[in-house]
């Protein structure tokens, strides 16, 4: 048994003389006493770590109110009074992805781990993996493009028929993709209305960038659509905490080790990835996903699907390359390219497995 991140002071009689053989606690608030019974017979504790913004031995994922306290949308300063803002302060001043204290590295390890466990226990419920897609773009790319739109068209229709809609959590093509899902309990017109407040803050570094999403939630509260399911995950890191993550997902898998959350985002997505238009960090998670697909590396091959066919052939002439690379493998089946909404959709919506996988 495991137990991680609760307050158990209040449960000692119950505890008191339990046979704690084999069972670990994690970052629990336990009596003086019943810590001692546990190591007695046999138990671990590990204690929590005093002093830090964040919580090593976290239970659950991060949302939009435990990142985005003390926000005011009204005052777009106030970001720097989040927990989300003063965890990446600490980031920085604690040596950013190379610390220079042990402690804090461990304690950043025992909360990636505890976000991983946190995700797989949200995941666990969702028997159809193949029915979880990834949307990866750039975050530059900006709310008044037609391929941010797009992008959330794209979102919006898969979140209809039920999938789950996962991303790195950022802005760009990522905020589409949550956007998309956060309103897939509105008719499709509704992301007009959506896309009008939120392009007069078009890029993350504009000022109003994130109380303009906030005035799209309070103007579209969240609703589920009746055959969909309109959650989605993001899955950001303080690595690009400058960055604030979008509040349109429902649930927040954040980490501080940026290796940990690629490779896990990718992994998750066996229902396909999408890929918007993205510079440097998405033509890295497009060779990621292309390593796990040619060498089966999680015993399964999944689409890999471009939006925008212009700028995947010819400014980033990634897809030519991708498909030479995969030629005689199974994945070379799996690629598509399109400029258009429908037939992305199609392609992940008409996916099937091989047999075997």
């Amino acid at each position: 048994m495991a137990v991680q991140g609760l307050d158990l002071t209040g449960f000692s009689e119950q505890l008191r003389g339990c046979d704690f053989s084999g069972s670990v606690f994690l970052g629990c608030a336990l009596a003086d006493d019943i810590q001692l019974e546990i190591i007695k017979s046999g138990g671990l504790h590990f204690p929590g770590i005093e002093g830090l913004p964040y919580k090593p031995f976290r239970g659950s994922l991060y949302n939009r109110k435990t990142l985005f306290d003390n926000y005011d949308p009204q005052n777009p300063g106030s970001y720097i009074e989040t927990t989300d803002w003063k965890i990446y302060q600490h980031y920085v001043k604690t040596g950013k992805d190379n610390p220079g204290s042990i402690l804090e590295s461990l304690a950043r390890r025992l909360h990636d781990h505890a976000i991983t466990d946190a995700l797989t226990d949200f995941l666990h419920p969702f028997k159809e993996q193949f029915r979880i897609v990834a949307m990866m773009g750039g975050h530059s790319l900006s709310r008044d493009s037609s391929d941010y739109k797009k992008a959330a068209q794209i979102s919006h229709t898969l979140s209809r028929a039920g999938f789950l809609m996962i991303s790195g959590g950022g802005p760009g093509a990522m905020e589409a993709a949550h956007l998309g899902a956060w309103l897939s309990g509105y008719e499709l017109h509704t992301l007009d209305q959506a896309i009008r407040i939120l392009a007069d803050a078009p890029g993350y570094k504009d000022r109003e960038w994130l109380s303009k999403a906030f005035a799209v939630i309070e103007g579209f509260p969240f609703k589920k659509y009746r055959k969909g399911l309109g959650d989605s995950i993001g899955i950001p890191t303080w690595l690009y905490g400058h960055e604030p993550p979008t509040p349109f997902a429902s649930r927040i898998a954040k980490y501080f080790a940026n290796s940990v959350r690629e490779e896990g985002l990718l992994a998750i997505a066996k229902g396909g990835v999408i890929f918007a238009p993205g510079s440097a960090g998405t033509i890295q998670e497009i060779f990621q996903d292309a390593c796990q697909n040619h060498y089966k590396s999680f015993g399964i091959v999944s689409p890999m699907v471009f939006l925008n066919e212009e700028y995947w052939t010819h400014k980033k002439p990634v897809y030519p390359l991708l498909v030479q690379l995969a030629a005689g493998k199974e994945y070379a089946g799996f690629l598509s390219i399109s400029d258009d909404v429908d037939p992305i959709v199609k392609k992940i919506v008409n996916f099937k497995p091989l047999p075997g996988m």
